[in-house]
C-alpha cells in the first residue's frame, strides 16, 4: 500500500485552535507556515517576544481541556478567527490590542491557574513543544489501534498534529527516527518521537476530559507515545492527497 499525506494541520496560537489546510510551503528551521507562531503566556512567565520558552509557560489543554474545543480559521486580512462551543466567536488580530483575547481565554481558562496574561510572538521555528522548528508527523493506522483499544473514535485534533499519514502500518512512524520522508517538493527527517500529556485526554467538540488516552497507551503498548517530530530539511511544497517516500 502507498503512503500519502491525509491531512495538514495547523495551530495559529499554541493550544488555543485547530485548522485544517490543503497544502503549505515547507522550509529549513521555519515551522508549518502560521502554526504555534503566537502563544499566551500565563501570569508569572516571562513575556518574552520571538523567543522560544517551554511549554510550561503557556495556556494549553494539559491544564485547561476546555481550551481544545477551540477551532481557528486564518483570515485573508491577516486576524484569525476563533469559535468556542460556550463562547461567541472572537477576532485576534496579532497588530491589535489582546487584551479581548485575554479577556475571552479567561473565561473558560480555570480559575485555580494562573491567568491568561499576554501574547507573545513565536520565533520563526515556531512556539512547538520542541526546541527546534519541529513538524508533527502522525500516523491514521496508530489512531485507528488507539480507537480499537479506547472502544471508540477518537479525533485527530486530541494529538494537534501537523501531518497526518495513511498507509503507515501502525505504530511504523516509531521505527523511523532518522528516516527521511519525501512529501510532495519537500523532504523532512524525522527526529525523535512525541511523549503525549493529558491534553489528548480532552474532546475537541466539547472540551471535556472523556477519554485516558495516557493510560491506554501504557496499557496497550508500555509508552506514552504518539507520532513523532521531524525537521524541514528541503523547502518545498506539500499538499493533502502528496504520495510519501522513505528514504534511509
Amino acid at each position: 500500500m502507498s503512503i500519502t499525506l491525509d491531512q495538514i494541520w495547523r495551530h495559529p496560537i499554541k493550544g488555543i485552535g485547530a485548522e485544517r489546510i490543503s497544502g503549505a510551503f515547507m522550509a529549513p528551521d521555519c515551522a508549518l507556515p502560521l502554526d504555534r507562531a503566537y502563544a499566551v503566556i500565563e501570569a508569572g512567565a516571562d513575556p518574552l517576544q520571538g523567543q522560544w520558552q517551554p511549554c510550561r509557560n503557556f495556556l494549553r489543554g494539559a491544564k485547561a481541556p476546555q481550551l481544545m474545543a477551540i477551532t481557528a480559521c486564518c483570515l485573508d486580512n491577516g486576524t484569525i478567527r476563533l469559535s468556542h462551543p460556550d463562547l461567541p466567536d472572537h477576532i485576534f488580530d496579532p497588530k491589535g490590542d489582546h487584551s479581548d483575547l485575554i479577556a475571552w481565554l479567561g473565561a473558560i481558562y480555570p480559575p485555580e491557574r494562573p491567568a491568561p496574561m499576554a501574547v507573545v510572538t513565536a520565533p520563526k521555528s515556531g512556539m512547538t513543544d520542541a526546541n527546534f522548528a519541529s513538524i508533527s508527523i502522525l500516523n491514521l493506522a496508530s489512531l485507528r489501534a488507539l480507537e480499537a483499544r479506547a472502544d471508540m473514535p477518537l479525533d485527530p485534533r486530541r494529538f494537534r498534529g501537523n501531518l497526518w499519514l495513511e498507509g503507515l502500518a501502525p505504530w511504523e512512524e516509531l521505527d523511523l527516527i532518522g528516516a527521511t520522508l519525501v512529501i510532495g517538493e519537500a523532504r523532512l527527517k524525522i527526529v525523535e518521537p512525541i511523549t503525549r500529556c493529558r491534553a489528548t485526554e480532552a474532546n475537541p467538540d466539547t472540551g471535556v476530559r472523556d477519554v485516558p488516552t495516557l493510560q491506554i497507551l501504557q496499557s496497550g503498548w508500555d509508552h506514552s507515545e504518539f507520532g513523532v517530530y521531524a525537521e524541514t530539511t528541503q523547502a518545498g511544497h506539500i499538499a493533502q492527497g502528496d504520495k510519501v517516500e522513505i528514504i534511509w
